[in-house]
């Protein structure tokens, strides 16, 4: 019992001093830091500000809470009462915008649309009206009203719209509403929205409900190819849209010859003749499905009798053969454009598995390639990052590039406190990598030259005895071998292997883009390295766990004494109460002994 407990207040002893040793050793450490660097801020927290009260308003004013509760109205109904907003309110008091930006205003682009709805109502309904008998003194004023319609539309994209397009006039981008004004009525889209509502209605009076006194309205076709141009760039996918758009071309083509032929058959007299049409059936389906025979040369047409329809059937078919050529290859031009990207990735793994033929690369390295190339095209729809970005100028790449990676690279704790635009010199040098399942990051005792980034996916740290424990998982957003950048002399070799766990992209920087970016940043380059050196100091150390089978003691603790040996001393009398006395001098002596 007396071994035991001696044992146990030594062991107490023994973890008090070192628990004060290692006080002692970390103060020392900061104070040599301060000594050496006086730019080393404190660790301390600065006192976070309590939160001031808001001042009371002044006895005359209400405070802003009680006007908005005023402002709020109901409205009842039956027995419940109801909120709504005094939206009328808010419409009158909305003021139109002096000026407009034709680039990136949604808005403006709504407005074409309906501008192109106009227009594409005079274009398509005015050579039916002309030629089919759709057009009756019964239904008239409905065929006014909406071509009335379509002018106010025309009238208020001049007054309203047009006057207030922003422009660029020697690199400035003007705004000015006389400048604006001016350039509009000088330009060439000016002249022709005039000439598109040039009022020939007023022959109405004369000659009759003509349709093709309208004709002046399709001529605002400026309007069509800009609302192109604006809904593209706006559009993720824009091909689809071109794809329509061409589908459409076609089929207003078909649409006019339709027409055209059934006025040439009315012309020859309905039935008159076994080329012309019967009259029978629905008119235009039928005037329709013979243009569309006609255009595409499919044949089974019955062969024209006279002068005038073998005229117009030789005209027929060499539009037909021009038009639809024209169509055919503008498809092809779409379809082409859209699947661009495709073509080289295909045209890329072709060339690659060639190659790997032609030198007899293992299946196992070829199917590996293989994977590498699907899993790059699908995750990130092309192979290489840079090719796309090295077309824009260096400020949009650096918008870009701190849009994705910014969030993370300034998580990473070594470059915590360093100059901001050293970091984004730096978020331009990262590159992406992916890695397959099972692919070595890095090895270990290999030479530490680059920084990792997990964009996407995870990696696992492996290591112990045999090299395959997973010691931790990193999953994206973290950082992993920040410290083999500025670490020297020997110090930048690997700890660990690091494997991806499964599909990983990650973002690399190299040790050599940082010192050429560091150059320009002395103060940054001296905070990383001193960073650098703590990290390095703090990884080299070996943990102290309590109670571990290699920790160094101050004090040894005494071992207890032998069960034989308290048996001999009990038989020589030496156990008894001097016994003991001894025994805590003896003990007191050695302590002593150790503080001198």
């Amino acid at each position: 019992r007396i071994g035991s407990a001696t044992s146990q207040s030594s062991a107490v002893i023994n973890d008090r001093l070192q628990e004060l040793v290692k006080l002692f050793k970390e103060r020392t450490e900061k104070v040599k830091e301060k000594l050496t660097d006086p730019d080393v801020t404190s660790d301390d927290e600065t006192p976070v500000a309590s939160p001031a009260e808001a001042p009371p308003p002044p006895p005359g004013q209400e405070p802003e809470a009680a006007k908005a509760a005023e402002d709020e109205h109901y409205c009842e109904m039956l027995c419940c009462t109801f909120k709504y907003r005094p939206w009328l309110d808010r419409v009158k008091s909305y003021q139109f915008p002096s000026s407009i930006d034709p680039l990136t205003n949604l808005m403006y682009v709504l407005w074409l649309f309906f501008v192109v709805l106009a227009w594409n109502w005079n274009c398509w309904l005015i050579p039916v009206r002309w030629a089919f008998p759709y057009q009756t003194p019964g239904n008239i004023h409905y065929w006014l009203l909406m071509d009335y319609l379509c002018d106010l539309i025309y009238l208020l994209d001049i007054v309203i719209f047009q006057i207030r397009l922003q422009f660029v006039r020697g690199g400035d981008i003007i705004s000015d509403k006389k400048a604006m004004k001016e350039n509009y009525l000088k330009s060439q889209r000016f002249k022709m929205d005039v000439v598109c509502l040039l009022p020939l209605d007023f022959l109405y009076f004369k000659v009759g409900v003509n349709p093709l006194l309208r004709f002046p309205r399709c001529l605002k076709y400026m309007a069509f190819f800009e609302f192109n141009n604006r809904l593209e760039a706006i559009l993720s996918k824009a091909y689809i849209y071109r794809v329509i758009r061409t589908t459409a071309y076609l089929l207003y083509s078909l649409h006019v010859n339709s027409c055209l032929y059934y006025w040439a058959s009315a012309y020859e007299g309905l039935g008159s003749t076994t080329w012309v049409y019967d009259g029978e059936g629905n008119s235009y389906i039928r005037c329709y499905y013979w243009a569309v025979k006609t255009l595409i040369t499919i044949g089974g047409l019955p062969d024209p009798k006279t002068l005038f329809e073998i005229v117009f059937q030789l005209l027929n078919y060499f539009t037909g053969v021009f038009a639809f050529s024209v169509m055919i290859g503008q498809m092809r031009d779409v379809v082409g454009a859209a699947t661009a990207g495709q073509t080289y990735y295909r045209s890329c793994m072709d060339s690659t598995i060639k190659y790997m033929n032609f030198y007899k690369i293992p299946r196992a390295v070829q199917n590996r390639v293989k994977t590498w190339y699907e899993y790059t095209w699908h995750s990130q729809g092309m192979l290489d990052e840079s090719e796309l970005l090295v077309q824009l100028p260096d400020k949009m790449r650096l918008d870009i590039a701190i849009d994705v990676n910014y969030s993370i690279v300034s998580k990473v704790a070594l470059f915590q406190g360093c100059d901001r635009q050293m970091i984004f010199d730096m978020l331009k040098r990262l590159r992406s990598v992916v890695y397959l399942p099972n692919d070595f990051v890095c090895k270990k005792g290999e030479i530490g030259r680059e920084m990792y980034i997990i964009q996407a996916g995870q990696v696992q740290v492996l290591g112990g005895a045999d090299g395959k424990t997973v010691l931790v998982t990193l999953k994206a957003g973290s950082v992993f071998g920040e410290i083999s950048l500025l670490a020297a002399g020997g110090g930048n070799r690997r700890t660990a292997n690091v494997v991806a766990h499964g599909f990983a992209n990650l973002f690399i920087l190299d040790k050599k883009d940082l010192n050429e970016i560091l150059v320009h940043y002395p103060e940054s380059q001296k905070l990383l390295r001193r960073k650098a050196k703590k990290m390095l100091r703090n990884n080299n150390k070996p943990k102290d766990d309590k109670g571990g089978p290699e920790d160094s003691v101050i004090i040894p603790p005494r071992p207890s004494t032998p069960k034989l040996f308290q048996a001999a001393l009990a038989a020589a009398g030496k156990v008894g109460s001097k016994g003991r006395l001894a025994h805590l001098r003896w003990k007191l002596k050695e302590l002593k002994a150790m503080q001198a």
